[in-house]
C-alpha cells in the first residue's frame, strides 16, 4: 500500500540490521553523550534512547534487564546509565535528548546530517551557544532578545546548579573576548 502512516523509519535495512544499527547508535550516545549521524537515523535512535533513559529512571530489575538488552556493552555502560545519567534526569519529565540538524557530513551524497545529544550534559550544544550569545550581548552592552532569554530559561531549568554553571560558562567565554563587533 503506497503512502499512509508508518510506525517507524525502515532506514533501507531489514529488521535485524535496523535494530543492530539503532542499538549501536544508542550505545555510542550513552558512552559519548553526543553522536553525529544522518537525520533519519538520529530521529529513530532518539526514540530508543528516550525509552532507555525512562527505564533507567525506574531503576528496578525489569528496567535493568531491558537496558541490558539494548546496550551492546552493558558491563561498561550500566553503571553510567543507572548512576550519572539517571541522577541527571530524575526530575525531568521527558525530553532527555536533542537532535540538531547540521550541514551534510558527506559531500558526495548530501544526506541530511544531525547531532544527537543528551541535554543538560557536558556536551550540550544549546547550553554553550546560549552562553556565547549572553556573553556577546554583555560585551556589546545590548539587551538580551526574547529568544535568548527563553533559551537561558530552558538550558538552566532542569540542570542541577544550572544558573551558577551557566554564569561560569559565560565568564569563560567573556575571558576569551571573541566578539569585538
Amino acid at each position: 500500500m503506497a503512502g499512509g502512516h508508518v510506525k517507524y523509519r525502515h532506514l533501507s535495512r531489514d529488521s535485524a540490521h535496523r535494530q543492530a544499527l539503532l542499538r549501536n547508535l544508542v550505545t555510542s550516545l550513552i558512552k559519548n553523550e553526543s553522536i553525529h549521524t544522518t537525520w533519519p537515523k538520529a530521529k529513530e535512535a532518539q526514540r530508543l534512547a528516550e525509552k532507555l533513559i525512562t527505564h533507567a529512571k525506574k531503576n528496578d530489575e525489569v528496567a535493568r534487564r531491558k537496558a541490558q538488552g539494548i546496550l551492546f556493552t552493558p558491563h561498561e555502560l550500566m553503571p553510567k546509565l543507572f548512576g550519572e545519567i539517571r541522577d541527571r534526569y530524575l526530575n525531568r519529565p521527558g525530553g532527555y535528548t536533542r537532535v540538531l540538524r547540521t550541514e551534510p557530513k558527506d559531500s558526495y551524497d548530501q544526506a541530511p546530517s544531525a547531532i544527537l545529544e543528551l541535554v543538560d550534559g557536558p556536551k550540550d550544544m544549546r547550553f554553550a551557544m546560549t552562553a556565547a550569545a549572553v556573553a556577546r550581548d554583555r560585551m556589546l552592552g545590548k539587551r538580551h532578545t526574547d529568544l535568548t532569554q527563553k533559551n537561558v530559561e530552558k538550558v538552566t531549568r532542569y540542570r542541577q546548579g544550572g544558573r551558577e554553571e551557566f554564569e561560569e560558562m559565560v565568564g569563560k567565554i567573556e575571558e576569551l573576548k571573541l566578539s569585538r563587533d
